[in-house]
């Protein structure tokens, strides 16, 4: 039975349906459900209905539900980890898009049906995710002493793997003028799919342009956010030290993103 979650663990539900298919293997894949971190609220059943991905590591002890990781905007973390890498916000977004319709942009996601993706880029193991030499994200994770499974480490790794290897389009990347351009390159360069169904990667990058390239912050004019390590709603901008995991996060209209993603300044900081 399913207990019953508070209604701010729905805010980054969105009824949008994908389908793609899984290169190599040709088997077809549906998401009905696009569902964010901070859906994990939901326990019991930790399979997402119709999804092509599953949480991996769901059913542990702990409730972690209502910390600010698990109800933070893994997008919004993403495009600002990217913008602040120095690329544009069309750049940025069209990387966004593209981890949306491999993931949801969650971290834990396991190909569903027994598929090797894995995380939010769906490296593949036996690849990218646990086995290339010195290009897989088990072994980065394990050389700076993080999780592979972290939103930031898998950030990090694409960052890294962009960085040191020509073949993944950081140069074209940075030369795209528009999110069309930037989320064909990186769909192109960096994920090499089979079937990409590209229109859907262009929608979500321009989705997340839309929603997140606009101008950015000082004041606190956002929607305030829940913070269950201080058991109280806090104000847009808002810094919280999270007592689940002593990681740093910034109120951001509504969501909690990492700290290190948002350009805005704190408006009060709350350490632990």
């Amino acid at each position: 039975m399913l207990a019953s979650a508070e209604p701010r663990a729905f805010a980054g539900i969105r009824g949008l349906s994908r389908d793609r298919e899984a290169s190599g293997a040709g088997t077809s894949l549906a998401l009905g459900v696009r569902m964010k971190l901070n859906a994990l609220h939901l326990v019991g059943t930790c399979i997402l209905a119709s999804a092509s991905v599953f949480i991996q590591g769901c059913g542990g002890t702990g409730d972690t539900g209502s910390s600010e990781a698990a109800l933070s905007n893994s997008e919004e973390s993403a495009f600002n980890f990217f913008v602040s890498k120095g690329l544009s916000k069309d750049q940025a977004a069209g990387i966004v898009g593209n981890l949306i319709q491999e993931s949801s942009v969650i971290a834990t996601a396991v190909q569903y049906g027994g598929g090797p993706g894995r995380g939010i880029a769906q490296w593949s193991v036996g690849g990218r995710w646990n086995a290339d030499h010195d290009d897989n994200v088990e072994w980065y994770a394990s050389a700076h002493g993080v999780s592979p499974w972290a939103l930031n480490t898998q950030l990090d790794f694409i960052w890294y793997e962009l960085t040191t290897f020509g073949g993944y389009g950081l140069s074209e990347l940075r030369g795209a003028g528009n999110v069309t351009d930037a989320t064909l390159v990186f769909q192109d360069r960096f994920e090499g799919c089979g079937t990409c169904d590209e229109s859907k990667r262009i929608a979500y990058a321009e989705q997340v342009l839309s929603s997140y390239g606009g101008g950015g912050g000082g004041g606190s004019s956002g929607k305030d956010c829940y913070s269950d390590t201080l058991g109280k709603e806090m104000s847009d901008n808002a810094c919280v030290q999270s007592k689940y995991d002593d990681d740093w996060y910034q109120c951001a209209n509504g969501s909690w993103v990492d700290r290190w993603t948002d350009p805005a300044a704190c408006t009060s900081v709350h350490p632990l």
